[in-house]
């Protein structure tokens, strides 16, 4: 038993990637499925093809090795958050399409909420807010939109659970209905204080708690794989959410470590210790990790649109064919133009939380063009990462703060890969940005739970000491010039949430 697989399950694709016992990568398997978008702000997925993809991806990743079950210690399982699943307790078949993360159908239901003055009470519970982004409005929708749903899951006929639980539920032939501390933190549903299904917030939503998964630590047994999957039964031994097996994967374990995930979204995270932090910038209060039984906190600020800007500009614009046009074609933009684009189109995430405001333009000129528009799709993600940050130091309250009130930067994610990008970031927020040696680190980290677990892999200390920086960007941009493209940015902003 020399390897682990690593299950990535994310908002475009699934991969299944198979670490040896010096967590190097042997073999990789990817497989994107499509979404689907029923009417405005929706989002859904198929739960079919969810696990047609995990599955294929797992036994290819498996050949690739040319390795037996009988190879591989354990699995660990990562996946995107909040994505929200129903399904029949007995057959397993789902009564709805997942409803995805950036889905902002309930946008309503919260504004109601809000209006009826529960968010601070939701807040100190759950350290989450009001916003169609998180599991519980989903599931409530779910529940009141499906014929016979609500009368079933009274009845105790459904399950609920984001996308590990599904997973784990189908890996183990049904045996296994749980999630872990880090994506129960992110339903709305989950006392982060106490540890528990919270029912007072399952009242205020209708949730039955018959539906629940149990709550177990970031490694623990989450049973064996159905035998007939992969020629042999292997154990499921580490689950987390996306963002927190990336902060894992980067061993941000000291509090005051930050890191930041490129993806369809960005995500930054803040370890904050074991005691949580409650936002005063309207930042989440979430569970870093949970291992022993103690859950490690963090706060963390959620951005809806990252890589997906690039994706905008390849799928929507056309004006690139692959992602890895958009760094060259940035590079020849015109110095003279200041063109600002605020990426709203599923509304704006932290620290804004606009459910309702759609993306913008500023500073377009005549000789805009595609290079421009490029470079400013870049930009907005370094803009927005320092809209989160700046609301971090301001909570945390200097502990982390170096001289320019920001501490050095780990990022990982498809994007992080743009040296051009990733300087940018390092100028705007003006502090270092390290890019590390493995940028897997959301896998990484689901493998590292799931092999320390197993024994194959070693403890916190040993991991920390393994991780390795690739390279260091340093801000080489002056503070007016920095200042001054902040501050456009935040004027672009403002009148982008009141248009």
């Amino acid at each position: 038993m020399t390897h682990i697989l690593a299950i990535d399950q994310g908002t475009t694709s699934t991969r299944a990637i198979l670490f040896d016992a010096q967590m190097k990568i042997r073999a990789v398997a990817q497989e994107e499925f499509p979404q689907h978008y029923p009417t405005s702000g929706w989002v859904e997925h198929d739960p079919s093809d969810l696990w047609s993809t995990t599955a294929a991806t797992c036994r290819a990743a498996i050949e690739k090795a040319r390795l037996a079950p009988g190879d591989i210690a354990a699995i660990g399982i990562t996946n995107q958050r909040e994505t929200t699943m129903v399904w029949d307790r007995k057959t397993g078949d789902p009564v709805h399409n997942a409803i995805v993360w950036q889905d902002r159908r309930t946008a309503p239901l919260c504004r109601r909420l809000r209006e009826d003055g529960l968010e601070a009470s939701v807040s100190e519970k759950t350290g989450l807010l009001l916003d169609p982004y998180f599991s519980g409005t989903k599931l409530a929708w779910i529940l009141d939109n499906v014929e016979g749903a609500r009368r079933r899951a009274e009845a105790g006929e459904l399950l609920f659970g984001t996308v590990d639980t599904y997973l784990v539920w189908k890996l183990t032939g049904g045996k296994v209905h749980a999630t872990d501390a880090t994506n129960a933190a992110r339903t709305l549903l989950y006392d982060i204080r106490k540890g528990r299904w919270s029912a007072t917030m399952c009242d205020i939503l209708g949730v039955p708690m018959s539906m629940l998964p149990e709550v177990r630590d970031c490694a623990a047994e989450y049973g064996l794989t159905r035998p007939d999957l992969f020629g042999g039964a292997i154990p499921i031994l580490g689950v987390a959410g996306d963002q927190q097996a990336a902060t894992v994967g980067q061993a941000c374990f000291r509090p005051g470590m930050m890191k930041s995930t490129y993806g369809t979204g960005c995500f930054a995270l803040l370890n904050t210790g074991e005691t949580p932090v409650m936002s005063r910038n309207r930042l989440l209060t979430t569970i870093a990790y949970q291992l022993d039984g103690k859950p490690v906190y963090a706060l963390e600020g959620s951005i809806f649109i990252a890589g997906a800007v690039v994706q905008w500009l390849r799928d929507g614009l056309k004006i690139i064919r692959e992602a890895r046009e958009t760094q060259p074609l940035a590079q020849t933009a015109d110095p003279g133009q200041q063109v600002i684009l605020v990426p709203a189109f599923t509304g704006l995430g932290a620290p804004y939380w606009n459910a309702d405001c759609r993306g913008a333009l500023f500073g377009l000129t005549r000789n805009t063009g595609p290079a421009e528009l490029a470079r400013a799709a870049l930009e907005s993600v370094g803009f927005q990462t320092r809209d989160l940050l700046e609301a971090m130091q301001a909570d945390w309250g200097g502990a982390a703060a170096g001289d320019a009130g920001i501490a050095t930067l780990r990022v990982d994610g498809g994007m992080s890969a743009s040296d051009w990008a990733m300087q940018f970031l390092s100028d705007i927020i003006g502090a270092p940005v390290d890019r590390p040696d493995v940028l897997e680190t959301t896998a990484l980290g689901a493998a590292w739970l799931a092999g320390m677990r197993a024994g194959l892999y070693p403890d916190m200390a040993g991991f920390t000491r393994g991780w390795a920086l690739e390279r260091r960007f340093e801000p080489a941009m002056d503070d007016p010039t920095r200042q001054a493209k902040y501050a456009a940015w935040r004027r672009a902003v403002q009148a982008t949430m009141q248009a």
